[in-house]
């Protein structure tokens, strides 16, 4: 997989994060017994076939401001020997909130105080959707492209898979308001952005780099056996038998630059909830006979939505969903790994493999 290239040192953030509370999308009403969460149907592990992700996914609480931090990549620490590969990390969903980023990753040893690697040959892997929702998705994109030359300099890597944001955001910028085939009606890339937390601000500071490196994100991998995915879907089958063939296949359907075809692929990474309920455990197995490994390791769901334990959408009657960690479920194949930022939840970085 490319990565991007190392960027220069990054100006001090100082937006102020407006409100993201948004309405919850016509049918929400929460919290959600696990077998009927939001836009599903009670015991269906799936979004039905003809979904399609023209209204709000998820509501969003209000973080209040946040805080300034100062990235000033310095002299990157001397190549340290290994007997063999570092230890492996995957990082859930970050929607934006990079000083919460900032902070989970050097609380994990990865980063040093100012911003830097400091993990020497550890391996790191983020499971998509960097953008939308929180304050500073771009900032977000920076810092993973810059700790991938930094932790490739010293033997580690920091690598990135493609969230269905990361495809939400390509098609806005692409293909704007060109109607799309949404199965559901006239659709379009910028309402479904707009709808489901698409800033600004991120959209006016992105550049032809960000683009690039979205475009050219592979979808999954395997590494340690864990089959490495952003979506809780089985939408990956669709695409090719193999792991290879699914990532050149998503990148070809990219380049080819067909809003219906992007829309498509769009709407199948948007589904969730395969392997939650009855039948979650053959849905996980479906994947990993076919792609290898031992357990699904992916984001894209809040934890909290799993459990049916949705927070408060106006942030006033608890701190938020309670999050220790990744949630280990489907006869212990899948691992969740949304800890719910967006929801005042937690960012979650963790060490593979889990104990349990």
């Amino acid at each position: 997989m490319t990565q991007g290239a190392g960027q220069g040192p990054e100006a001090v953030r100082t937006e102020t994060l407006r409100d993201f509370r948004v309405p919850a999308y016509i049918h929400e009403t929460g919290p959600y017994p696990p077998s009927a969460a939001p836009g599903e149907a009670a015991g269906v592990g799936e979004e039905p076939e003809d979904y399609t992700p023209t209204q709000r996914d998820l509501p969003v609480i209000n973080r209040g401001d946040t805080v300034q931090v100062v990235m000033d990549p310095a002299a990157v620490a001397a190549p340290q020997p290994a007997d063999g590969p570092g230890p492996l990390y995957v990082v859930g969903d970050v929607h934006g909130y990079l000083d919460q980023l900032v902070a989970a990753l050097q609380e994990q040893g990865l980063l040093d105080a100012a911003g830097n690697w400091s993990a020497g040959t550890a391996r790191l892997w983020f499971l998509g959707d960097f953008t939308d929702r929180g304050p500073d998705g771009i900032g977000v994109i920076d810092l993973v492209m810059r700790l991938s030359a930094e932790a490739a300099a010293v033997g580690g890597y920091c690598k990135a898979l493609m969230g269905n944001h990361e495809l939400l955001l390509l098609g806005a910028k692409r293909f704007g308001d060109t109607p799309v085939n949404s199965g559901a009606g006239t659709a379009t890339f910028q309402a479904a952005w707009l709808l489901n937390g698409g800033q600004k601000t991120d959209m006016d500071r992105l550049q032809d780099h960000h683009l690039q490196w979205m475009a050219r994100l592979d979808a999954m991998e395997q590494v340690d056996g864990h089959l490495l995915v952003h979506s809780d879907t089985t939408a990956y089958l669709d695409y090719g038998d193999s792991i290879e063939a699914v990532n050149d296949t998503i990148r070809e359907t990219l380049t080819r630059n067909d809003a219906d075809e992007c829309w498509d692929l769009f709407r199948k990474f948007t589904r969730r909830f395969a392997f939650r309920d009855e039948g979650g455990a053959e849905a996980a197995l479906s994947l990993l006979d076919t792609y290898g490994g031992t357990r699904v390791v992916h984001g894209h769901s809040p934890i909290p939505y799993l459990l049916g334990e949705v927070g408060s959408e106006d942030g006033e009657d608890a701190a938020g969903p309670v999050v220790e960690g990744p949630h280990l479920y489907a006869d212990g194949l899948a691992i969740a790994m949304d800890g719910g930022v967006t929801m005042a939840g937690k960012l979650l970085v963790q060490q593979l493999p889990l104990d349990s």
